[in-house]
């Protein structure tokens, strides 16, 4: 029994760590194979043909989650259950290559660092356009710290929803998890919103809150020991946190991004929606550089615990 709790969890922790390393070495894979394009796809084809009533919208986006999380559990589990045919080699690689579909942490930083470039070049136009690949939001008339802000932001969320979230979704209920989860977090981002999809995002919003409920408040303290070790006043973090992490409309951003505007001792607003470190300066490009450095730290960390999770759910069921 000791040894088979041993195998079990070298193998899980080598396909957590190849699947980081992948991400960190390789570009995203291609359209044509990847996971989240084929939700992606499939949830768009569903948009198109929703009802429009309001009832009929609701349970009709019930069943969309239904749909789209179940296909997505079923074929990851179709997928482990060929690989484990195959050789355990191959079961390890080919987890770590679809576990790391599921996530993508230096795209995040690449996003960020981007936006943080054009800024520093005094290209505005350039730095709204590249914020589209980190904000749903209108960018258009930002202005330059606002569009700072955006991108902190950013970082900050999606420190939970780009990595850790997946990571603790895999740590309790293997790669299946993991992109169950990532279907969640992609309907959320796609239909999640009031408005148009009122009714018919209601229930990927509220799911995909339940899903972040425990992964976005450890990315919150996570966050917030890597500010720490990039040394950011932690106290302020922890303050800025407790006093503004309700002024999202989102249970759980609120929790990051409100820590790291403490962190930073910034200002992050989106107008006519929240402010969070209301008194602080506002953000510039330099800023968006740091928060990187906070995320990337954040990342480590979240490897380690995320690590101790594999091992605590493994010694549980072995």
């Amino acid at each position: 029994m000791p040894f088979e709790f041993l195998e079990q969890l070298l193998k899980d922790a080598l396909v957590l760590v190849l699947a980081v390393v992948l991400d960190r070495v390789l570009p995203e894979p291609p359209h044509a194979i990847h996971p989240v394009v084929w939700m992606g796809r499939l949830i768009a084809a569903m948009e198109r043909i929703a009802p429009r009533h309001a009832l009929a919208s609701f349970f009709y986006g019930c069943g969309m989650v239904a749909i789209v999380v179940g296909f997505a559990i079923v074929a990851a589990l179709v997928c482990m259950a060929v690989l484990a045919s195959i050789h355990p080699i191959a079961c390890v690689l080919g987890a770590a290559v679809v576990l790391r579909s599921a996530f993508t942490a230096k795209g995040l930083s690449s996003a960020a660092l981007h936006t943080e470039r054009m800024l520093a070049d005094h290209r505005l136009d350039l730095a709204r356009e590249g914020l589209r690949s980190l904000v749903s939001r209108d960018a258009t008339s930002l202005s330059r710290p606002l569009v700072a802000a955006a991108a902190i932001e950013s970082v900050a969320e999606n420190s939970n929803d780009s990595f850790v979230g997946s990571w603790v979704a895999f740590a309790i209920f293997g790669v299946p998890g993991a992109i169950a989860y990532r279907a969640i977090n992609t309907m959320d981002s796609m239909i999640g919103y009031r408005g148009r999809y009122e009714y018919l995002g209601k229930a990927a919003a509220r799911l995909d809150d339940l899903a972040n409920l425990i992964p976005a408040r450890l990315s919150a303290g996570l966050l917030l020991v890597g500010g720490l070790l990039a040394g950011c006043p932690i106290r302020c973090g922890w303050r800025t946190m407790l006093k503004d992490r309700g002024r999202t409309s989102s249970p759980n951003a609120g929790l990051t991004m409100s820590a790291m505007a403490g962190l930073l001792g910034v200002r992050l607003e989106k107008p006519g929606h929240y402010c969070l470190g209301e008194g602080f300066r506002d953000p510039d490009p330099d800023d968006i550089r740091r928060a990187v450095s906070i995320l990337n730290r954040t990342s480590l960390l979240a490897v380690v615990v995320v690590l101790g999770l594999l091992a605590a759910r493994h010694a549980i069921s072995g």
